[in-house]
């Protein structure tokens, strides 16, 4: 293992590892854009260069390999200039909006310029004006006057999604970030996972369905896990004025990092359907007559719509309705109503029916399916329900139930 010195501080690295990741191992900080942990070094930016001594001109610490003897300042005189040299021409072709911009107070280049007290430039030469968000693509929204062509949307799709989507096209001032061959997202074969938008540093590409609803400053940050499988992928919620406006994938989650699904990322929106169930529901006919209308009457149960339900043969071969009024005082309460019951009713119900059933045809008569939105303990204790309690076999799983 070489070791080296960064800043007069002696550092020992393993063999093949970069100046930066020596560097970071020691706690001494270097500024990178087009760097992240997760991707591939391409040394594009330019912000981490660094003075190696006997080595010419300066090095891209995310790039160079460490030797033995090397000594590295981080912060010399012409690494401190040249990083103010890069964020100044970023700045020549990017939009003075950070008092509008979505990600204000969460923008890397915002950071850099801050530190190194970088002004906004005024000049006459060109800019570009690209139009925002010009693709019809339901969930990532894209903003090219943005971009500082770092690359890591790129590199993101590719390494960590395999769907290589976004490139480059044209070359110099023309440059821009196109997907496929400068068609639109999904005509490009894109997956709407979002994750070019967790990797992007600035706001160039941002989830479409929280523009507007708040910047980073006036949410609060809610650690929770995604309920559409049985994965276990974490990330952020954030959360306005007690609404969840945007989801965002957090790098310190142990099981998926910065990725997720277009259903763990965009599929938030259920939580505040208004026709979202978020009490049990039973059907009257199920319940006890005096214990509903008495509930129904102090408001611990409410009475929903009714359910559709075919006409059944009776006994003496007439045919009856679901329309038959239950025996309460209301007579506009059917035995078909929904009733929205509290969890203990509605599971006491769901075992009486179970036993009753049991009892009179036997385990064979059930079939029970599971599925990938619970977890593995969840269908554990359910297969074990099937088979010792219900004493049957016919138990199947459907990743997508």
């Amino acid at each position: 293992m070489p070791t080296l010195t960064i800043n007069g501080q002696p550092v020992t690295a393993p063999e093949g590892a970069t100046i930066l990741e020596a560097a970071r191992a020691a706690h001494i900080h270097i500024p990178t854009l087009c760097h992240h942990p997760d991707l591939s070094n391409v040394g594009a930016c330019r912000m981490c260069v660094v003075s190696v001594e006997k080595a010419r001109g300066l090095q891209t610490a995310c790039t160079t390999p460490v030797f033995e003897g090397m000594t590295v300042h981080t912060d010399s005189a012409e690494a401190i200039a040249t990083r103010r040299f890069v964020l100044e021409m970023l700045l020549t072709d990017h939009p003075n909006e950070c008092m509008t911009c979505e990600v204000n107070g969460d923008c890397e280049l915002q950071d850099l310029v801050y530190d190194y007290g970088v002004e906004w430039p005024q000049h006459d030469g060109a800019r570009h004006s690209y139009a925002f968000d010009p693709d019809p693509n339901p969930f990532i929204a894209i903003d090219r006057n943005k971009c500082i062509l770092c690359g890591r949307c790129i590199r993101a799709c590719t390494e960590m999604q395999n769907r290589d989507v976004w490139s480059f096209a044209s070359r110099g001032f023309a440059t821009k970030l196109v997907a496929g061959a400068d068609q639109p997202l999904l005509d490009a074969g894109c997956e709407s996972c979002g994750q070019c938008v967790a990797y992007c540093p600035t706001g160039a590409l941002f989830d479409k369905m929280s523009l507007n609803k708040g910047r980073p400053s006036q949410v609060k940050k809610v650690r929770t896990t995604c309920s559409f499988c049985g994965v276990g992928c974490n990330f952020d919620l954030h959360v306005r004025n007690g609404k969840a406006i945007r989801v965002t994938s957090a790098r310190n989650a142990p099981v998926n990092g910065l990725a997720l699904c277009v259903k763990g990322r965009y599929g938030y929106d259920y939580i505040h359907n208004p026709e979202r169930l978020t009490r049990p529901l039973v059907r009257a006919k199920w319940l006890d007559p005096a214990r509903l209308a008495q509930q129904v009457a102090d408001g611990t149960w409410q009475v929903r719509e009714k359910a559709g339900r075919r006409s059944q043969q009776t006994e003496n071969g007439q045919r009856s309705t679901s329309d038959n009024a239950w025996p309460t005082d209301n007579p506009a309460l059917t035995i078909d109503h929904f009733i929205a019951v509290d969890w203990d009713t509605a599971l006491d119900v769901t075992a009486t029916k179970l036993a009753q059933e049991k009892k009179r045809h036997g385990g064979r008569s059930f079939a029970f399916l599971a599925s990938a939105k619970c977890s593995n303990e969840e269908n554990f204790l359910f297969a074990k329900l099937t088979r010792q309690l219900m004493t049957t076999n016919s138990i199947d799983h459907c990743a997508r139930l």
